[in-house]
């Protein structure tokens, strides 16, 4: 443990997203217990600005109160980056932090860890070395150049650093296991116990699923119509589904899609919060959804996963069928939950228990928080 007359290592955490902030979660307790003291500055980039997409994250998550929120909200992706760009940058300049760290893939991440190099600032990259050969995802750029920025990059699985020796970045390359299989792991009992969720929407265990739409490549109008009516036809054929609403979704319904109505047993609610979500999933039949995240959540909590994309940089989940692809468009939706539906039940009464799979043993956060000391220490 570190000494009270050390000096503390200063870093910054950049975060902007409903993913990011259960990744910095794991990371936020392992500093606490970590060797070196750590005076971490948390920055909320604002990507995500309503309190149902942030504020109520850091309350269930326990994180320490963002120490700025850049509020730069929604808007064109060039926009968007350009005003975290210049906003990380001028926190940066006044902060001067030892090291970075950015998480995941999204705008946040890339002016992240622009700003910071561009200040010669080490950048540590959590969940790197992720790749889905569709660069027509906005994520997959932001991946590659982060990757390409940083100074060490956190890769989550074999999966990751096959891909990192690929592009030459393995000299940079740590298999640590994946976060946010630590964070459920850490909550998935408590979201259990603390949820209300399951009794305010008169659920049944093993009696719904749920569906997920927010990519930007799913939410133009004519691609989220045809995923809605997917959708809505899946649940008149298959039962209950709980369809939490991302406000990007929202958003395109309201303006080109105002005639859209939902399925009698399609349930349309708001954004939920991790702990209600993780509750729903672990009493779910099956998943659908266009999110990395969920699809990673489902699989952790053995849940059965049909993923609405044309392809997955989580291939891991495919494995055993806990997840398969039915398309971008929906097409083979309900080919996938014909399958499903077929199958015996799981068991909806475990808890997920540390285990050495293909996303590590649920400690990721202690290597990577170890790993971000090593980097200090070496440039002392």
């Amino acid at each position: 443990m570190y000494t009270e007359s050390a000096r503390a290592m200063r870093t910054v955490s950049i975060v902007g997203a409903r993913p990011q902030f259960v990744k910095l979660s794991p990371v936020s307790r392992a500093m606490k217990r970590a060797r070196l003291r750590i005076d971490d500055r948390i920055v909320h980039t604002g990507q995500h600005y309503d309190d149902a997409m942030s504020k109520i994250f850091f309350e269930e998550l326990e994180i320490p109160q963002p120490t700025v929120n850049l509020g730069v909200g929604s808007g064109p992706q060039g926009r968007q980056t350009a005003r975290m760009l210049e906003a990380i940058e001028v926190y940066l300049s006044e902060v001067r932090p030892d090291a970075v760290i950015v998480y995941g893939d999204t705008n946040s991440t890339l002016a992240g860890a622009l700003a910071a190099a561009k200040l010669h600032v080490p950048v540590a990259h959590v969940e790197a070395g992720l790749r889905s050969f569709n660069r027509r995802m906005p994520e997959e750029l932001n991946r590659i150049a982060t990757d390409h920025l940083s100074d060490i990059l956190f890769a989550p699985t074999r999966t990751a650093i096959e891909n990192l020796t690929t592009e030459g970045l393995q000299s940079r390359a740590l298999l640590t296991g994946d976060v946010m299989y630590d964070a459920v792991l850490y909550h998935a009992k408590a979201a259990s116990a603390r949820s209300r969720i399951i009794r305010d929407l008169e659920l049944a265990t093993g009696e719904y699923g749920i569906a997920t739409i927010h990519r930007a490549e799913n939410t133009t109008p004519d691609e989220l119509g045809t995923l809605l009516q997917a959708i809505n036809d899946a649940a008149s054929r298959f039962g209950r589904i709980i369809f939490p609403m991302h406000p990007r979704t929202s958003s395109v319904l309201q303006s080109d899609l105002r005639n859209w109505r939902p399925a009698a047993n399609l349930v349309v609610t708001g954004p939920l919060s991790y702990l209600d979500m993780l509750a729903l999933i672990q009493g779910a039949s099956w998943v659908l959804t266009d999110s990395g995240g969920l699809q990673k959540e489902a699989f952790f909590l053995n849940c059965p996963c049909v993923t609405l994309r044309n392809e997955t940089e989580w291939v891991e989940t495919l494995q055993h069928d806990a997840n398969c692809i039915a398309g971008s468009d929906g097409a083979q939706l309900a080919e996938r939950l014909t399958e499903l539906m077929r199958r015996p039940h799981r068991s909806f009464n475990s808890v997920p228990r540390s285990s050495d799979g293909p996303f590590g043993t649920g400690h990721a956060a202690e290597q990577v928080v170890e790993a971000v000391c090593g980097l200090y220490e070496a440039r002392q």
